[in-house]
């Protein structure tokens, strides 16, 4: 049930990260050059960005609900230490939700100037929102700041556990660049299709650009954050690593493999690259990397699973990096006209649910990496998790839900899109 919300809600998590932000460059370029293209471009996605807000309410609700219902001991033994997390993200998420109706039913109540500075507290709680929740997950991975007395927090330092943990930064800032990553190669993909259907204004050319270029620019860079997160898990979660590598023995100069199966004791079917695992977990080919072997089995992950999502992450990460390259090069080298370019397109509109796919396997890849443990080290998933009988249930409700949300997304964003665009900028295009 957990991972079933996770799944749904987390992709609107990228959308509070990073659309905000877009709208408001839409307006701040409105503003600079007078141009109602960009006006009539903010206020249209800035419906967009209420209606997946409204949906966002929902199914954080739900996550939050699940909480208390699916990890009663959990949260009552260390709920203490990561509590203050929780509570500042409904700090943030009251912020987002009272500027946000501002915003949208502000554009021909307020001054320009006005309108624009009332959407800024939007992006800073998308952001600050976000970062409390990622902090509590980041302390769940590396658990500091309390005293353990009898399988009880004492002693804590909320602040200590959720702010100075070495976890949170490379976690958080890799989920930040993924929030651009997704929301923009999304938006992109939609117009992207709407010029292989012939729609090639200069309306869906300006709105192609600034999300391409958002999603082209954090893609890349995402490369280098990822570099800085797995290095981290090799630090302080050695079993992780081993898991999302299937190295069953601590060896020293350890060998990358692409691909393959896990068969208990080796990876077999794969593509072996010498020292390569040893190279990027320690920037040294001859490093020692920790296998699964230094804990029992019963204290392992389930290999193939994590290795086959960190792999998937990792191989669609890299071909949305060479995509936002080639857009890139192609922008700033060339005089380019995007809707000439059908094969880019095409690769535009698939990398839009690609990149989703790989959102959802990144986060597949830390939570059950982590597995046996909700708490690393300290407390186990079957320690913490209900004992109810009703759980599935709940998850049939729990589908029914969510599909019937993903039908009104739909409708909704399908009314947007039809809704005729105003005369000036249908004849600028």
């Amino acid at each position: 049930m957990q991972a079933l919300s996770l799944t749904v809600h987390i992709p609107l998590v990228c959308f509070g990260i990073a659309f905000p932000a877009l709208v408001l460059f839409a307006e701040w370029r409105y503003l600079r050059t007078g141009d109602s293209v960009y006006r009539t471009l903010a206020r249209r996605w800035s419906k967009i960005m209420l209606g997946l807000f409204a949906v966002g309410v929902v199914t954080g609700t739900i996550l939050s609900f699940e909480l208390g219902l699916l990890w009663p001991v959990w949260m009552q033994d260390f709920g203490n230490v990561f509590g203050l997390g929780f509570t500042l993200e409904g700090f943030s998420f009251f912020i987002e939700a009272i500027f946000i109706g501002i915003y949208v039913y502000g554009w021909d109540r307020l001054r320009p100037k006005a309108h624009f500075l009332s959407g800024i507290p939007i992006a800073v709680a998308g952001i600050t929102g976000s970062m409390f929740v990622i902090s509590v997950n980041a302390w769940m991975n590396h658990p500091s700041g309390f005293t353990l007395v009898n399988g009880r927090a004492t002693h804590t330092h909320p602040w200590q556990a959720l702010f100075a943990n070495p976890f949170f930064w490379s976690e958080y800032v890799h989920m930040y660049f993924a929030g651009y990553i997704v929301t923009g190669f999304l938006l992109a993909g939609a117009y992207a299709w709407g010029f292989l259907r012939g729609r090639s204004g200069r309306y869906e050319r300006t709105a192609l650009g600034i999300t391409l270029t958002a999603a082209a620019v954090a893609a890349p860079l995402q490369v280098v954050i990822g570099d800085w997160a797995a290095r981290d898990v090799a630090q302080s979660q050695p079993v992780k690593l081993a898991a999302m590598e299937g190295l069953a023995q601590t060896t020293r100069g350890a060998a990358e493999h692409l691909l393959g199966w896990y068969n208990g004791h080796a990876v077999v079917w794969g593509i072996d690259i010498p020292k390569l695992l040893s190279l990027l977990a320690y920037h040294n080919p001859n490093a020692t990397v920790k296998g699964l072997n230094i804990v029992p089995l019963a204290d392992q992950p389930p290999v193939n699973l994590v290795r086959f999502a960190f792999q998937t992450m990792v191989g669609i990460g890299t071909l949305l990096a060479v995509l936002g390259l080639i857009y890139l090069y192609l922008k700033l080298r060339h005089k380019w006209r995007p809707e000439k370019l059908r094969w880019f397109n095409l690769a535009v509109v698939a990398a839009g649910p690609l990149s989703v796919v790989a959102l959802v396997a990144g986060w597949i890849t830390t939570e059950v990496g982590r597995q046996p443990w909700i708490v690393y080290n300290v407390m186990r998933v079957d320690q913490s998790v209900t004992g109810a009988h009703v759980v599935p249930v709940g998850y049939a409700t729990l589908c029914v839900v969510y599909l019937g949300l993903a039908g009104a997304v739909f409708w909704l964003l399908r009314r947007f899109s039809r809704v005729p665009l105003p005369a000036e900028v249908t004849d600028a295009g």
